[in-house]
């Protein structure tokens, strides 16, 4: 009897465009969990400013990777992708049907594409050293230095991106590989329905702001405040990510409320701008839909026709 390898469906698309609710209403449908994709979700105490599903949300559907780290910890994309994958592999080991929704791009890409990700830890002495390099010789001699040890990431990587060349520089030199051999791709052993949901960006924006007013209202202040109270620093990776940043200025004295808003709307749509960089509509393995014109049940239809034949690439 042939094996079929796990069914995996992903939801992607910009912040604010209804991924949550779509991806509730087909695990109610297809007897469903959900593997967040979203790198502030992992985040615990941070609610409000995430736009977290809600308790009552979250009692529609069974969810994963959600409160997973402290806010003053780090969860690294190859720790994010080998949750991910277990989180996979348990739901459809237990007849259910794994759902990865999210926003962050590198997360639903390292999943799906199968990245290979350098488990090398930073080593600050050997940053310092090659900063310094930077500083001396500029930045074109840093590139020319990873052109030489691995020509391959370096056609990839822009030489005034030093942040980058520094890192290929350090995992190459310490795993004694090339970085872009250690990065190499490995298809995982899904077959995988990608859905994407879009909207147009005036529509979006309304729905940002709509949004934001709510997250205001709902406490985002008080939120904010009691996570600095705990101590956790405005230069941690939760504090200082969108909505908790432009907050934190209010409560350091260094905007007005009204000011720290405007900032939050104007961040968002440039994430927003961001995330359509990962997510294509000229990509063919994303199925696009406008929820605008097609409402969730005929995605949801749409999705249910592929499960029952994973291997037709346009479901009917």
């Amino acid at each position: 009897m042939d094996h079929c390898p796990p069914l995996l469906v992903t939801i992607v698309g910009p912040t604010a465009v209804g991924k949550t609710e779509l991806s509730l209403e087909l695990a109610e449908s297809v007897d469903g969990e959900i593997i967040s994709a979203d790198s502030r979700l992992v985040y615990r105490g941070t609610d409000i400013g995430t736009a977290k599903p809600t308790l009552a949300q979250r009692a529609r559907a069974p969810h994963h990777l959600i409160d997973v780290v402290d806010p003053d910890d780090v969860l690294t994309l190859a720790q994010y992708q080998r949750r991910a994958y277990g989180s996979i592999d348990a739901v459809a080991g237990r007849g259910r049907q794994p759902i990865l929704a999210g926003g962050t791009g590198q997360y639903v890409r390292a999943v799906v594409e199968g990245w290979g990700i350098p488990e090398v830890p930073p080593d600050h002495g050997l940053r310092a050293e090659l900063e310094e390099y930077v500083g001396c010789q500029g930045a074109a001699a840093l590139h020319t230095r990873l052109s030489k040890l691995d020509p391959t990431a370096a056609s990839r990587i822009d030489f005034r991106n030093v942040r980058r060349v520094i890192r290929a520089l350090e995992v190459s030199m310490l795993a004694g590989r090339p970085i872009s051999e250690l990065q190499a791709k490995t298809a995982p052993p899904y077959l995988i329905l990608q859905i994407g949901l879009t909207r147009p960006r005036p529509v979006l924006y309304q729905r940002i702001d709509a949004r934001i007013d709510r997250m205001l209202a709902s406490g985002l202040v008080a939120e904010v405040r009691g996570l600095a109270g705990a101590g956790y620093g405005w230069d941690l990776p939760a504090m200082s990510g969108l909505g908790y940043r432009q907050i934190g200025l209010y409560l350091q004295g260094k905007a007005t409320l009204q000011k720290a808003t405007q900032l939050i709307r104007r961040d968002t749509r440039r994430l927003v701008r961001q995330q359509g960089t990962w997510f294509r509509p000229a990509d063919p393995h994303i199925h696009w839909f406008d929820v605008e014109i097609v409402d969730t049940d005929s995605v949801v239809s749409f999705v249910q026709a592929w499960l029952a034949n994973p291997h037709s690439s346009h479901p009917a």
